[in-house]
Order: C-alpha cells, then sequence, then structure tokens
C-alpha cells in the first residue's frame, strides 16, 4: 500500500467565503468555526465567510482564519468519510505546520489555536516596529538568488525566507533592499519579482520578538510527544521526534527559512505517493506538481472538491 501524507496551507491562503460552502453542507465543519470563535473571543466565522479581504489580510487574522478553515475542511472530511486515510506524514508550510501537528494529534485544537492566535499578534506587532516586506522571484536558482540579495542588500538585511519549489524563492528583509531587488532582480535573469502583500519580513531576524513571545506561549503549551504520524519540520525537513523539539522548531521557523521543497523532496524519497492538500486554496498543489510533476495530489478546498475527494478515498 502506498504512504499517504496530508498537506496544510500557509499565510496567503485566505480569500473572502473560504469554509462557508463545506460549513453549510457539514455539521462537523460548522462545530470547528463556533469553537473557534469561542476561543478566540470574536466572529472569526462571519470574517471567514464574509471578508471584508482587508481585514481577513490582515496577519493576526488570517493565520486564525486559514488554521481553522484547514481543521474544518479536515473534519468534514472525516465525517463523511469514514474511509478517510491515516496519514503516514503530515506537513505545513510555515502557519500549516501547526494543522499538520493538530492533525497529527500533537496539539489540541484549542491550544494550537490559541497558540496561532499568539503567533499572528506577535508578528504583526514585530512587523509593526519594522519596516520589512517580501518579494518572490520567479526564474533563478538558489545561487542567483543569494548573488541578487548581496548586491541588493547594501548593508540592510536581505535574505531567502522560503525555499518553495524549483525556480520559485521567496526573499525577506528590510524594505528598501526589498525594492532594490525587484528592480535589480530581471538583470539576474529573473522572469520577475513580485513584492508580497505582506505585513513584514517574516523568517528573518526582524521577527525575533515574536519568536520569543511565541517560545514563552509555547512553554505554558501541551505538547504530546510524536507518535504514529510523522510531521515535518519545515526549518530542516527532518521529522519531529520529542515534543521539545516541535516547540524549537516552531519558534525556529520565525526567523529561520522555510525549507518546502526539501521537506517534499524528503517525503517522496521515504515512499510518500499520495498526497492531500486540505485548506484553503491550491498553492501547495501547485507546487508539487513543479517539485514532481507526476506526484498525485489531491485538493480539498471547498465543498465540491471534498464530494471529488469523498469518491477516491
Amino acid at each position: 500500500m502506498s504512504q499517504t501524507a496530508f498537506l496544510f496551507p500557509g499565510q496567503g491562503a485566505q480569500i473572502a467565503g473560504m469554509g462557508a460552502d463545506v460549513a453549510e453542507a457539514c455539521p462537523a465543519a460548522m462545530v470547528v468555526y463556533e469553537k473557534a470563535n469561542e476561543v478566540l473571543g470574536y466572529d472569526l466565522k462571519r470574517l471567514c465567510f464574509e471578508g471584508p479581504e482587508d481585514r481577513l489580510a490582515a496577519t493576526d487574522v488570517s493565520q486564525p482564519a486559514i488554521f481553522v478553515t484547514s481543521a474544518a475542511l479536515l473534519a468534514a472530511w472525516r465525517c463523511q468519510a469514514p474511509s478517510v486515510p491515516v496519514p503516514d506524514a503530515t506537513a505545513g508550510l510555515s502557519l500549516g505546520e501547526y494543522t499538520a501537528l493538530y492533525a497529527a494529534g500533537i496539539l489540541d485544537f484549542e491550544e494550537a489555536l490559541r497558540l496561532v492566535q499568539e503567533r499572528g499578534r506577535a508578528m504583526q506587532a514585530a512587523a509593526e516596529a519594522s519596516d520589512g516586506g517580501m518579494v518572490s522571484v520567479i526564474g533563478l536558482d538558489e545561487a542567483d538568488v543569494q548573488r541578487l540579495c548581496e548586491d541588493a542588500a547594501e548593508g540592510q538585511l536581505l535574505v531567502c525566507a522560503n525555499f518553495n519549489c524549483p525556480g520559485q524563492i521567496v526573499v525577506s528583509g528590510q524594505r528598501q533592499a526589498c525594492e532594490r531587488l525587484a528592480a535589480r532582480a530581471p538583470e539576474y535573469g529573473a522572469i520577475k519579482a513580485v513584492p508580497l502583500k505582506v505585513a513584514g519580513a517574516f523568517h528573518t531576524s526582524l521577527m525575533q520578538p515574536a519568536a520569543e513571545a511565541l517560545r514563552r506561549a509555547l512553554e505554558q503549551t501541551p505538547v504530546a510527544e510524536p507518535a504514529a504520524v510523522a510531521v515535518l519540520a519545515n526549518v530542516d525537513a527532518e521529522y519531529y521526534t520529542t515534543a521539545q523539539a516541535v516547540r524549537e522548531g516552531l519558534v525556529r521557523q520565525l526567523v529561520e527559512p522555510i525549507l518546502w521543497q526539501r521537506c517534499m523532496e524528503r517525503l517522496l524519497a521515504d515512499g510518500v505517493e499520495l498526497f492531500y492538500e486540505i485548506g484553503p486554496g491550491r498553492v501547495l498543489t501547485g507546487l508539487m506538481k513543479r517539485i514532481h510533476r507526476r506526484a498525485k495530489v489531491v485538493n480539498i478546498s471547498s465543498a465540491e472538491s471534498l464530494r471529488s475527494a469523498l469518491g477516491e478515498a
């Protein structure tokens, strides 16, 4: 039997209306949103279902919204199909790692949501205290992007932050350096360099205040020892083996690069043949097609895609 992995998206996957059709069709999904409202103390459900887009895109809202929508889609799938496979492994892109840990039974839903809420707040505060940004560079390999960063930095912070797939690397740093990089990228042969609509320089040292706030929150959070379901860490593409390693990995990912391509290559090398992307959007499905075009990925992001997945489970 082939091995199976569940994948969960990160920040940027949010869109007004996400989860509404699934919650309407499946009470189990609606329960997740209602529980989230109780934990958070505000109407996240309404923001997910109705927007507005600008509020939903704010870091302190988008992170809980994506986590909860992914958890609701997982609940709907499990409720409607008793034959849903238990994954051999889970992984999540940055924020999505929290959903991966929840799906593997390492974090409780309420505790994970509180951590995500604190993470979003702390990252928003750190972003507001610094002037940072991020740029997605398309069409260059790692060596060329590193050279471009060195050229455009001019003494400011500018580093590779997300290694997503071949030909797509996101850089992060001080805003002026990001602007110089975007302008100079064509000189290095980049197809394009797209500034991202994010609050700050995520996955860099500018997020150190957020990392310290998250560390304090994690010290007070119960974390189960990893067991049957393997979970990959973003920062080194290694499987978590202890609860303490989980805590350290979640803190490190705020200030260190996300190695998504290496994570997916690790799962493929370890025998995973079937991937399920569970959460809003299709970003991870697209990235996997660039990493290994023949990999089978089933996307579960809406009521329609859920019905399709139920037919394959």
